[in-house]
């Protein structure tokens, strides 16, 4: 997996483009897998794309709630698996959260995510190595890994040179 952005948006970053060429990466992710990008499924990432948050399953119901009717809660969570199994949104364990994800990796593909305990946002670095580093571990002790998740929490440059 490479990188084509930095790991966490400047603060005056045109989020109003982020947004769009994000959907415009779901759109084309969806076409080449032959899936189905529901209105319902955009609206979910829309709502996921609103800001560089992580938000809980009835936060991004309470933002569709803004434009639509609300949602039934197993819609979201339904529109939330599509969206992960194709590597569109992360689910950010510590947080019970999901995040947008615009960077061109499957679904299964090693990241870590840094977490600002200051402003909330959450970052996507490559981490290959560290879960085969995690994993070889885990199954030199006998344990079968299925799935690491690597979530390091601190603080973002934005903030560090806000103090």
């Amino acid at each position: 997996m490479s990188l084509a952005k930095p790991a966490f948006p400047a603060p005056d970053h045109d989020h109003g483009r982020c947004t769009a060429d994000a959907l415009t990466h779901a759109e084309a992710v969806c076409e080449q897998r032959a899936q189905k990008f529901t209105p319902i499924r955009r609206e979910v990432l829309k709502a996921l794309l609103s800001s560089h948050r992580p938000l809980g399953a009835y936060e991004v119901i309470d933002e569709l709630a803004k434009s639509m009717p609300r949602p039934a809660p197993i819609t979201v969570y339904r529109a939330l698996d599509f969206l992960m199994a194709n590597g569109l949104v992360h689910r950010i364990e510590s947080r019970n959260a999901y995040l947008a994800c615009a960077h061109d990796h499957d679904a299964v593909s090693a990241v870590a995510f840094l977490i600002c305990e200051r402003c909330g946002l959450v970052g996507e670095i490559p981490a290959a190595s560290v879960a085969q580093g995690v994993n070889q571990a885990a199954r030199a002790s006998g344990f079968a890994p299925k799935l690491s998740v690597v979530e390091i929490t601190g603080t973002c440059t934005h903030c560090q040179k806000a103090s």
